[in-house]
């Protein structure tokens, strides 16, 4: 496979990240050969991009860096960043400025003393995590409560019902983050 001119698009999948992550490691080729049972000649040429891959040798190469597949294809489709815009809104008085991305949402929220919000918007089947920059926050979760003061940070699975109370003026970074989809 000859390198892209400017009039054609780059290879679909860019398995040089093989060899980003072979050399990480301070693997040879050798050595991601025995690990998968992929031939040295093979793991080569996709490193290079010269040949493509099939589904069982992407398993196996993934499994000797301890990675899924999915998170290998990943790492090699082309693009390497995704960017966003920030959207603002308000739940009860908590104040919201909202990033979405497709395996997480980032919310940074201010809100004043006393403010409650009861399984805060925008959820789906996703990890949690509340980080309280400023003030104190109270997060009831079904069968148990948590105190959270500035610097303190919970995860739980966001399914469940839950509510935020804001016990004096504060400022969290909440984070939903997707869960792996097995099925």
């Amino acid at each position: 496979m000859k390198c892209p001119s400017k009039h054609e698009p780059p290879p679909t999948l860019d398995f040089s990240i093989l060899r980003e992550m072979r050399k990480r490691e301070g693997l040879t080729l050798g050595a991601v050969s025995e690990r998968s049972g992929v031939s040295p000649a093979v793991i080569s040429k996709l490193e290079r991009n010269q040949t493509s891959a099939e589904l069982e040798t992407i398993y196996r190469l993934a499994r000797a860096f301890g990675q899924t597949a999915t998170d290998l294809v990943a790492l090699a489709e082309g693009r390497t960043a995704q960017r966003t815009t920030a959207k603002k809104y308000q739940s009860n008085s908590f104040d919201f400025t909202r990033i979405d991305f497709a395996n997480a949402q980032c919310f940074h929220a201010f809100a004043p003393a006393g403010t409650v919000v009861s399984r805060p918007d925008v959820h789906g089947d996703d990890f949690e995590i509340c980080w309280v920059r400023a003030g104190s926050v109270k997060i009831g979760l079904p069968r148990e409560t948590h105190l959270l003061k500035a610097g303190d940070a919970l995860q739980f699975d966001g399914v469940q019902e839950h509510t935020y109370e804001s016990l004096e003026a504060s400022e969290l970074i909440i984070i939903h983050l997707r869960k792996d989809k097995r099925f």
